[in-house]
């Protein structure tokens, strides 16, 4: 029943407003029936009424973008966690799924679905240099968005959706530009390196104007709890207050935190961690073949007269470490091939002055070259091939074992595709394509382990492994990841004798590298590199060992203080990961993490 205020306020209302019928429609319309046409083809009506139908939202709370999708099928972990980022946490979140459980997939799928919406139309995406390529082409390929490399100035305000690394970016003149340009939707991939808010990384970060903005990391915490506070204030500033009240409400030590259920709701509200325990999301096995190899009496001549040769530039350098970095890598050469070693002394030849006595070294070094006719490795991966009768791919430092191993290959009756960084994206994708329709190895150098995904191929051959353990299980990454239908072999080839022998003793005994969680390893080698790194102690270590019982004694000592490194992280982590583990995740924990 209309009261008389309810007409009062209806009578003001028409009063005001000016009301006007569009009719133009109606009277052409009128025409055409009266002179029987023109009329638009049948089929234009069936596609505009295809158009109508596919702009349709039957439900706001269903996501969008699943319908679009047609070479992507997500997890119901990914899209649980996209439903959660839309509709609870407003658009910003920190992504914090352990390693391998599909962080890009989600972020993916959240800014399809904004673009979607209409909410999303310029996007910001930092990541690592090295893995660049890699989201350009899996929101190209998988998600259907236009995404591009910025590669020049003019790339940042012309293009909707930009990938860089964060090192472009912060410099000059990019870093104007960028902050001057109001995006919808900013992506950092890798942002527990944001952890250090006086570092130019996070300031850089924190003055991006940004609506939306999505925090990718498997270790939120690495250190410390401050590392967390400085990523949620820089995602959602004043959510865990001020320094000094986290401070006092928060934390009783800088590891170990207090109310931790007050402090788990609040990370709830900002952050999502899928956990591959939580049931449903299982990974295959990795299993780890070492393979030791006796080399021929050539190739041991050929190893130990270069290792007297470095070692003796050493001493006469005085002990000065970089004065003899380059002649290290020679070592490491000839622990993978002849071939890469001679094109390195070629080089250093070349290099000599003519009256150096060291040209004498060189060449004799050369002769003994001459004098080997074979490959003990090559042979040796010939023999798993054979055995293996599967897709394979091959791992190598050097360009120049590489290029023998792909016409060793071919030889016999192997076919092989190579696959290294000097080859640009189209070349790139064409041995990719060529290595999963036809041929059954692929060769890589170190680009290999960036930035590609090969789950349809379960084994792989360290032909020569780098002293870089990071880079170790970047390669394993390549293969062993979410999606890997069968368990993984991965067979490491390493010469007696030589200091590989130890470097593998080293990765798999002491780190216990082929097992390790990355993250994990991440903090490791953090806290072991304050000073210097890990492969630099190695040269040293190499370079001054007196015999190889020396180096064997050494690396021990470096062993076993890894494995004290390793323990004390895992001590003082674990009361901070406790806080973490009450932060919810996805579909995993409701749904049982059905594919």
């Amino acid at each position: 029943m209309k009261t008389p205020e309810t007409i009062e306020h209806s009578r003001l209302l028409t009063n005001r407003l000016s009301i006007h019928y569009d009719r133009t429609w109606l009277e052409e319309y009128q025409q055409r029936v009266d002179s029987n046409g023109p009329w638009d083809p049948w089929s234009l009506f069936q596609l505009a009424y295809e158009a109508e139908l596919a702009q349709k939202i039957e439900s706001f709370d269903n996501l969008q973008a699943l319908a679009h999708l047609p070479s992507l099928e997500p997890m119901p972990h990914q899209i649980e966690t996209a439903r959660k980022v839309l509709h609870e946490m407003r658009g910003r979140a920190i992504l914090a799924d352990e390693v391998g459980l599909g962080k890009t997939i989600e972020a993916g799928l959240i800014l399809k679905e904004y673009m979607i919406r209409g909410l999303v139309k310029k996007a910001l995406i930092l990541v690592p240099a090295s893995l660049v390529l890699q989201w350009v082409r899996e929101l190209n390929q998988k998600f259907g968005i236009p995404a591009v490399a910025q590669k020049k100035e003019y790339m940042w305000e012309t293009n909707a959706v930009v990938v860089a690394s964060m090192d472009t970016a912060k410099r000059d003149p990019h870093r104007s530009i960028v902050n001057g340009i109001d995006y919808d939707m900013l992506i950092i991939d890798e942002a527990h390196k944001l952890k250090n808010k006086k570092t130019t990384n996070y300031q850089f970060v924190n003055s991006l104007r940004k609506k939306y903005c999505l925090l990718l990391t498997a270790t939120p915490i690495q250190n410390d709890l401050g590392e967390l506070f400085n990523l949620i204030t820089l995602l959602k500033p004043g959510h865990l207050g001020g320094q000094g009240s986290f401070q006092s409400n928060f934390v009783v030590d800088k590891r170990i935190p207090k109310n931790e259920g007050q402090l788990q709701e609040e990370l709830s509200k900002v952050m999502i961690r899928n956990r591959r325990r939580d049931g449903g999301i299982s990974f295959t096995q990795r299993r780890v073949n070492n393979i030791l190899l006796e080399l021929s009496p050539e190739e041991m001549k050929l190893y130990q007269g270069v290792t007297d040769f470095v070692r003796g530039r050493y001493q006469e350098a005085g002990g000065n470490m970089s004065s003899v970095l380059s002649l290290v890598t020679l070592q490491r050469e000839v622990c993978s091939s002849r071939d890469a070693v001679f094109v390195s002394l070629v080089n250093l030849f070349k290099k000599t002055a003519e009256d150096s006595p060291v040209r004498q070294q060189i060449w004799e070094l050369v002769e003994i070259i001459k004098g080997i006719e074979a490959n003990t490795k090559a042979e040796k991966a010939m023999e798993l091939l054979s055995k293996i009768n599967d897709k394979t791919i091959i791992f190598t430092e050097y360009r120049a074992s590489q290029e023998y191993l792909l016409k060793f290959l071919k030889d016999n009756g192997i076919s092989a595709v190579p696959y290294r960084g000097g080859m640009n994206r189209g070349k790139k994708d064409w041995m990719m394509d060529l290595f999963r329709n036809r041929a059954q190895v692929l060769v890589a150098t170190e680009a290999g382990g960036e930035g590609i995904n090969l789950q349809f191929c379960h084994h792989m051959i360290n032909f020569d492994l780098p002293w870089n353990p990071m880079r170790v299980e970047q390669r394993i990454g390549r293969v062993h990841r979410l999606g890997q239908e069968n368990d993984v072999s991965i067979y490491n080839l390493s010469t007696k004798g030589t200091i590989e022998e130890h470097i593998l003793s080293l990765l798999h005994e002491k780190i216990n590298m082929f097992e390790l969680v990355i993250g994990e390893l991440d903090v490791i080698l953090e806290r072991m590199e304050r000073k210097s790194t890990l492969e630099s102690d190695l040269m040293k270590l190499v370079l001054e060992a007196e015999s190889e019982e020396d180096i064997r004694h050494r690396l021990d000592k470096l062993g076993h203080s890894i494995q004290h490194v390793r323990e004390t992280v895992e001590q003082e982590i674990g009361p901070m990961l406790s806080v973490l583990s009450g932060v919810p995740g996805s579909v995993i924990e409701q749904a049982g993490g059905q594919r």
